[in-house]
């Protein structure tokens, strides 16, 4: 029996020949990531292992949840990164300023390649899927003792094989398509394993849509999520990734626990209702008024250049409606300055929107988007889960940046056909 792309991937960095769904084993990492969150508690057992880090230019440090520093707790936890990065001598370290939301910034940085194994002490790393990858989140232990051994165990996970068919239509994003399967198949759907997207509509997706998409595999409950290596990531990794490296694809004969088929051309804008990012509807089905208080446009799964562009093309020439916040973040500096050179900075200002500096804080209800008691917030983040943005008395609807702009404008939740 042949393989999948990530049993495959598993067998190779743990130098055997075939492994199986339900096997453990222990696996080469290609690199460790960790933010200003997770990397204070990993430090602590690494330090008692009482070696040196295993490969100073395969951990990459990003202080990015808190920051720029929010208080004095957060700002001693970041100089705890600073400090060891000094130490150490760590080469990929992002401070602010040079830096991004860490899963927009790796895969930009050309610091993830096709065919990698990668931890991260997130659970959203799952993201680097997108290039063919193996990435999975970690807690904080597992990536301290792996910045010193540069090895880890898994139990190779089942896989699910998702079939994308059809052309996307109009509006429809890699937001929208991740949300419908989560809909699916529901927030434990694909607990603990890996989900591997083939079909006809994969020639139709960016890679932008791709990473949106692998970002969103831990929502499911998936170890992780896989696109096939081919030309858009061929396209993408180019000129970027920097070192060699060995796309990993599916065997022919590949054993799969479970298929699921979506027609993506049947696809309207889907909106994840609180408090689970399974609980979706279409933009289409809603007729009664949603009124909103709040909307954020960014984060890891929806910050790149074409979130911002989908978002100021809405945008463009209307206004935010009144008594509406519309906080929008650029997943790094480098989407900042696509953006600004590109005149989206500009459209977003003058429709009344307030732009940030790179930081995950309004997605995990740190700071920079706050919501009280009772208030709504359409959010193109990840999670919805009860008083994950604010208080726990207010709501999160998830859709990708055409609807997020759009309720903006309106204020009320609405599709992008309603402005137009």
């Amino acid at each position: 029996m042949g393989m999948t792309i990530t049993e495959k991937n598993m067998a190779r960095h743990a130098g055997v020949a075939e492994v199986k769904a339900g096997q453990i084993v222990e696996c080469k990492v290609d690199a460790i990531l960790m933010n200003d969150i997770t990397f204070p508690p990993a430090l602590k057992e690494f330090k008692k292992i009482g070696k040196p880090v295993f490969d100073k230019e395969r951990i990459y440090l990003v202080p990015d949840h808190f920051t720029p520093n929010k208080d004095i707790k957060s700002a001693e936890q970041s100089k705890i990164m600073r400090d060891f990065v000094r130490a150490e001598g760590i080469t990929h370290y992002f401070e602010v300023g040079r830096m991004g939301i860490e899963h927009v910034l790796l895969p930009e940085e050309g610091l993830v390649a096709p065919g990698d194994m990668i931890i991260g002490a997130d659970s959203h790393t799952c993201t680097y899927g997108a290039l063919g990858a193996f990435a999975t989140g970690v807690g904080s232990t597992d990536a301290g003792v792996a910045m010193a051994r540069g090895k880890t165990w898994f139990k190779v996970p089942e896989t699910i094989k998702v079939v994308l068919d059809g052309k996307p239509g109009k509006w429809i994003t890699g937001k929208d398509i991740v949300l419908e399967l989560i809909g699916r198949i529901g927030v434990d759907g694909a607990r603990y394993k890996a989900i591997e997207y083939h079909g006809t509509a994969l020639q139709y997706m960016s890679m932008t849509d791709r990473l949106t998409i692998c970002n969103m595999a831990i929502e499911a409950g998936g170890k992780c999520g896989v696109f096939p290596y081919d030309e858009i990531t061929k396209a993408y990794v180019t000129g970027r990734v920097k070192r060699d490296f060995t796309p990993v694809t599916a065997d022919s004969d590949a054993e799969y626990c479970e298929e699921v088929h979506i027609d993506v051309s049947k696809l309207q804008p889907v909106v994840a209702f609180p408090h689970l990012p399974s609980n979706t509807h279409y933009i289409t089905d809603v007729k009664e008024p949603i009124t909103i208080d709040q909307v954020v446009i960014g984060s890891c799964t929806n910050g790149r250049f074409e979130d911002l562009q989908a978002a100021a093309s809405i945008l463009k020439g209307r206004k935010v409606a009144d008594f509406v916040r519309c906080i929008v973040v650029p997943g790094s500096q480098t989407v900042y300055d696509e953006a600004m050179k590109a005149g989206l900075i500009d459209t977003f200002i003058k429709a009344g929107c307030a732009v940030s500096t790179p930081t995950c804080g309004p997605c995990l209800g740190g700071y920079m988007g706050i919501m009280a008691a009772g208030e709504r917030t359409v959010s193109t983040t990840n999670r919805n889960f009860r008083g994950r943005m604010g208080h726990v008395d207010s709501e999160v609807y998830l859709a990708s940046p055409y609807v997020a702009a759009a309720s903006a404008v309106m204020g009320r939740l609405a599709g992008p056909e309603e402005v137009q």
